[in-house]
């Protein structure tokens, strides 16, 4: 991520907005009260494929802008850093080797979910004690299995593009 070239820069730019979108508007709705999971992780999986480690920051600019037009901005910042967090670790391994199969990509889907998860835990537990942030657990360890069915889903087609 050192210089990135203004092409990079620009696609970037593009799947912030991207991600920002398929967290804040792109919801599978489940049967569960106000109970929805999100395509956002996807997203940044896709960007990690295209950019690299560059999605680290579309990651986490898309993702707390969602949070922010969504009426959540006290989680904005964590949504930041657990979100780059994630695009970083995705957007390193994919680009050193992006032949990665699919099986091995869902593990790595997983850890990043993994640190999501008990971001969130630590994040929340802060913000509203433990049980509290226990309690959301389940919700986002769901929204994480989301993630990675949907990112391994989109794997083969985002490398077929060739972005």
């Amino acid at each position: 991520m050192k210089n990135p070239s203004v092409r990079t820069v620009a696609l970037g730019g593009v799947l912030s907005a991207l991600i920002m979108l398929a967290t804040a508007i792109l919801k599978i709705p489940l049967p569960i009260p106000n109970g929805y999971v999100h395509l956002g992780d996807a997203a940044i999986f896709a960007a990690a494929v295209v950019v690299g480690p560059f999605a680290a920051v579309s990651a986490g600019l898309g993702s707390a802008l969602a949070d922010l037009i969504g009426g959540y901005g006290q989680y904005a910042l964590a949504t930041f850093i657990i979100k780059f967090t994630m695009g970083l670790l995705s957007g390193y391994v994919l680009a050193k080797k992006p032949a990665l199969s699919i099986p091995v990509a869902g593990l790595l889907f997983a850890v990043c979910e993994t640190i999501m998860v008990l971001g969130y835990l630590v994040f929340e537990t802060f913000l509203y004690g433990f049980a509290a942030g226990l309690g959301a657990v389940g919700f986002n360890a769901l929204q994480g299995v989301a993630g990675i069915v949907l990112g391994i889903a989109i794997l083969p087609i985002i490398r077929r593009l060739r972005v």
